[in-house]
């Protein structure tokens, strides 16, 4: 991915731990990374092919002389936020941001914290086999859509389900799949999920059990992770038609990223 740099943008503003630092301020510098796509806007010579580094700069420069924080951490993490829901081209960056008079009692040249954040495509399964099933699974959409930290939101046709695992004796599933892009991470995004959960009033008391809301990461870009909260890509999907079938509605070419084989051939085994 291409990339537009900006190195040293001196701000000077009023972020720290200490009530000194907020009233009179300090210089902070910030260098940036946007990876994003240029050769369009090189090949026709066109700014509104690409991303106004300027823009940027003065963005980067409002947002840090309006607010104050207490970490640069927490700068560094506000600003990466914003200037990706800002800036659409803008993929993914890297952000330092520079604090040269930090109140240190030893001879130093700067202190800096530096992080790269962006954009990740994911798909999620969804779910629901008690009361009005499309009204959960539509309500579960439209609350993926309305916040701010996902966009670009696709959705498979839904489709009606036999009940999956040990607990037969239920209705039948309404099952689909969401593709989008989000700038959670894998934690997050699980955190997320399952508040929508909780709003549907789902219930966690029987293993493979009726529930008014199911909601799974299936992939998250080509990562591969196995904690006790979250698997991904998903330990089951490969044996799941009513995961993969919607799967193949939105992307059949996705290759796992562990069997190394397409949503659709996998689909076909099944």
């Amino acid at each position: 991915m291409d990339e537009i740099r900006i190195e040293n943008l001196k701000i000077y503003a009023y972020h720290g731990v200490y009530a000194e630092e907020n009233e009179r301020g300090q210089d902070f510098y910030v260098n940036a990374v946007l990876y994003t796509e240029t050769k369009r806007a090189g090949n026709e010579d066109a700014l509104a092919l690409s991303t106004d580094y300027g823009e940027v700069c003065h963005f980067i420069n409002d947002f840090l002389k309006i607010h104050t924080f207490q970490l640069i951490e927490t700068m560094a993490e506000k600003t990466a936020e914003q200037v990706l829901l800002h800036f659409p081209l803008i993929k993914e960056l890297d952000l330092e941001i520079r604090k040269p008079q930090a109140p240190i009692a030893l001879p130093f040249e700067s202190v800096s914290v530096k992080i790269h954040r962006g954009w990740h495509k994911v798909y999620v399964a969804l779910g629901s086999n008690m009361g009005d099933k499309k009204a959960y699974v539509e309500g579960a959409v439209q609350k993926i859509k309305k916040n701010e930290h996902n966009r670009n939101v696709k959705v498979s046709n839904l489709y009606e389900t036999a009940p999956y695992g040990e607990v037969q004796d239920q209705d039948d599933f309404l099952n689909g799949v969401a593709e989008f892009e989000t700038l959670y991470s894998p934690e997050e995004l699980l955190e997320f999920l399952h508040e929508l959960e909780q709003e549907a009033e789902r219930v966690r008391e029987i293993h493979w059990g009726p529930r008014t809301l199911d909601l799974d990461v299936i992939f998250y870009d080509k990562l591969v992770m196995d904690t006790e909260e979250l698997t991904i890509p998903h330990a089951d999907m490969h044996n799941r038609e009513f995961v993969l079938k919607p799967l193949c509605d939105l992307n059949k070419k996705y290759r796992h990223p562990l069997i190394g084989k397409t949503v659709e051939e996998v689909l076909n085994e099944v």
